[in-house]
């Protein structure tokens, strides 16, 4: 009978060594051979997401190694032959925020999701929507390489996400022949690049990944995501890096790139929005984020503000009641009150 771990989300035995500021490597070669199989689906609960592991045996031998590259977060695994069912029980936890793309390095995977069943051979690119169940096969001790990658990113709406999945993508020319062997290599020496030459890399292997979808999808040449959509996404990370900064404007965004203001205003018309709007919109996602998680007094509103790039705090106050109907102070009292409560807002 298999063997299957069930979670143990309190866990956290496993030991970690780092190969760099970024890099962990965990390996269940760290703890006895019975823990095994508990240590390793720890792990992937920690490192992934949840998911249910089962093999034929009561020892497992495994080892991962996760890297952050930009926006982009690598994951190595080396695994014995099993099976994993990404089931909605581990979905409904919320932690499917991104979409792994994974290169099939050695062995193999049969992979089911949204009704369809395909097998990745080594070299082979495979689509995971985690927001969705999937079950995968290894029959044989395997290698694989998961980006997980932020899913607003890849710029596909999700009725697209649902045909990529399942499918293998094989490097037999075309835009595939050239990502194949970039994320292998990526995977590998993720640990060489500082910091702002692996936010360029991430920057545009994500534009790659983007340009992918596109072509597996069959959709137009034209509309393939080389020109303005890569630079879009370009953008859109370096807006992410650079939020707390309060001279974050559109010229100074436009000049890091190399572009006019007029042309930066006309990428973001194509999304129905602004570059200004789509700031505004980040920055208070993530002070309406931090404060949310601050203990009560721990931290002001001003300091709160400031930090994600706000010129101050009547600006904060002001941009926050528009866009919410609430001052900063109401909402975080009602936030607090629901959470006591147990209930959520609408």
């Amino acid at each position: 009978m298999p063997t299957v771990i069930g979670p143990y989300e309190d866990r956290r035995r496993w030991t970690a060594s780092r190969t760099s500021p970024r890099a962990q490597i965990l390996s269940t070669r760290s703890v006895p051979p019975s823990e095994s199989l508990d240590f390793w689906h720890d792990a992937v609960l920690a490192t992934l997401v949840g998911m249910e592991i089962a093999t034929d045996g009561r020892t497992y031998d495994a080892a991962m190694r996760t890297d952050h590259l930009g926006d982009l977060r690598i994951s190595t695994v080396e695994c014995d032959p099993g099976r994993v069912h990404r089931s909605p029980r581990f979905i409904a936890r919320g932690d499917g925020r991104d979409v792994f793309v994974a290169l099939q390095s050695t062995g193999r995977a049969q992979v089911e999701q949204d009704g369809r069943t395909t097998e990745l051979r080594a070299g082979d690119i495979g689509f995971f929507e985690t927001v969705r169940p999937f079950r995968t096969t290894f029959p044989e001790r395997f290698r694989l390489k998961i980006f997980a990658v932020p899913r607003a990113l890849l710029g596909r709406p999700e009725e697209d996400l649902r045909r990529l999945t399942a499918r293998a993508v094989r490097p037999s020319g075309g835009l595939t022949a050239l990502l194949t062997p970039m994320l292998e290599r990526l995977a590998d020496t993720s640990e060489a690049y500082a910091t702002p030459v692996a936010e360029r890399l991430a920057e545009s292997v994500i534009g790659l990944m983007a340009a992918t979808a596109v072509d597996q999808l069959g959709e137009d040449p034209a509309v393939l995501p080389g020109a303005d959509r890569v630079l879009l996404l370009r953008i859109k990370a370096f807006i992410r890096w650079h939020l707390a900064d309060p001279g974050l404007t559109p010229r100074a965004v436009a000049d890091a790139h190399g572009i006019s203001v007029r042309y930066l205003h006309r990428l973001f018309e194509t999304e129905d929005t602004t570059v200004c709007q789509w700031i505004r919109e980040l920055r208070l996602h993530e002070c309406r984020r931090e404060l949310a998680v601050q203990a009560p007094g721990s931290v002001s509103l001003g300091q709160v503000a400031r930090r994600w790039g706000f010129s101050s705090p009547a600006r904060f106050s002001r941009v926050f009641r528009s866009s919410f109907g609430l001052s900063p102070t109401d909402w975080l009292e009602r936030e607090r009150a629901s959470s006591a409560t147990g209930e959520s807002p609408c």
